[in-house]
């Protein structure tokens, strides 16, 4: 039986496959939402699920718990994730009558969603940086809104660490790209819901070819988490009609920042020497 929510996590990842549909939509909500469960009765959470509450206590069963209760007993704060589809947003939003309140609004979620985002990360943040130190090559790949979020990171870590490249899948050409990924090397792979069919495909090659994978996402169960190394997970409410994407790029930033603190001097001096050669080469205006 799992001892904390991270234990419990874990379990309901590695087996996730394995369950059936009606214990999957329970395990995803229970992961995606813990801090619903941890406040509201079975009735309430099996009706949220879209579940009955008998299959809530046998899904405690079958993870080794002797009922719902003591299941529950391990949930902490997490992030909430799971956003509509971005008509119905763009609906409500042009329909709103509190227009004038809508960037005092976006501001206030995204506050919100760093704050929830940084508490639940801290740990695997540290833990992911040194997983991608340690690797001999680094590759970051993120599909439709979030290439922004991983070229970003990439162009961070670039400037003190050459061994780091992007799977973009530029002119068709993804799977030529995935042959680069070898055994000893790590990836960093961002996604949300709706997931990307190409985010999919770089983490399952990435785990059939012997890589480490590092997942940026927005829920533990989610395509790319399932069997990654290390799972960061972002919040993106707001009252947008798209996903906030703030909370995601402040990963990427942090981790950028934890792996210049663990090079040290000798990434200071990789810096230093790229930022004199951008400067001599006119790449900025004087």
């Amino acid at each position: 039986m799992p001892d904390s929510f991270d234990q419990l996590a874990a379990l309901i990842r590695a087996r996730f496959s394995e369950l059936s549909p009606q214990f999957q939509m329970g395990a995803g909500f229970l992961l995606d939402h813990p801090d619903e469960v941890a406040v509201s009765s079975m009735r309430k959470v099996a009706e949220r699920a879209q579940v009955q509450p008998a299959s809530l206590v046998r899904l405690s069963q079958q993870l080794g718990f002797p009922g719902w209760n003591e299941l529950r007993d391990l949930f902490v704060a997490r992030v909430r994730t799971r956003p509509e589809p971005l008509t119905s947003r763009a609906r409500s939003l042009v329909k709103s009558s509190a227009k004038d309140a809508l960037a005092t609004d976006l501001l206030v979620a995204q506050q919100h969603n760093l704050a929830v985002t940084a508490a639940h990360n801290t740990r695997t943040m540290v833990e992911a940086a040194r997983l991608l130190r340690r690797a001999p090559q680094v590759h970051v790949a993120g599909f439709r809104s979030c290439y922004a979020i991983a070229f970003g990171f990439l162009y961070g870590y670039r400037l003190f660490r050459s061994s780091v490249s992007l799977l973009n899948g530029e002119a068709g050409t993804l799977e030529m790209q995935l042959r680069t990924v070898e055994r000893d090397s790590a990836t960093v792979v961002i996604s949300f819901a709706p997931y990307s069919v190409e985010a999919a495909r770089v983490a399952e090659a990435v785990l059939e070819q012997g890589g480490k994978l590092i997942a940026i996402t927005d829920s533990a169960v989610s395509p790319i988490a399932l069997n990654a190394d290390k799972v960061l997970i972002f919040s993106h409410d707001s009252p947008s009609f798209f996903p906030s994407l703030v909370a995601a790029t402040a990963i990427t930033e942090s981790l950028v920042a934890h792996l210049l603190a663990l090079e040290g001097s000798d990434a200071v001096e990789k810096l230093g020497a790229v930022e004199a050669s951008l400067h001599s080469r006119g790449a900025y205006v004087p």
